[in-house]
């Protein structure tokens, strides 16, 4: 069990560094919806590395976390695009 664990260990630090690259682009984006796609692709990387490390402690409790940090970060793209449309943010 212990090459399970990391592995899994392994692939939750995969998608940490994915978040960092995703973070660049949240602050150099050329436009705004590059940063709305990178805010979205670095939750989304958040909610897959903490259902890996539920998976690897072996702590489900922290998936009903993941779960509702999802939901989140759903709204929050939503949000986010709402206010880009009514600002004519949109190319």
């Amino acid at each position: 069990m212990v090459l399970v664990e990391d592995a899994l260990l392994l692939a939750a630090s995969a998608f940490i560094v994915t978040s960092f690259v995703g973070l660049f682009r949240v602050v150099r984006g050329p436009t705004m919806p590059d940063r709305v796609i990178a805010i979205n692709v670095v939750g989304s990387n958040v909610v897959i590395v903490i259902a890996l490390l539920a998976a690897a402690v072996g702590e489900p409790g922290a998936l009903d976390i993941a779960l509702v940090y999802a939901l989140l970060n759903f709204l929050l793209s939503v949000a986010i695009s709402k206010f880009t449309v009514e600002r004519g943010g949109v190319l």
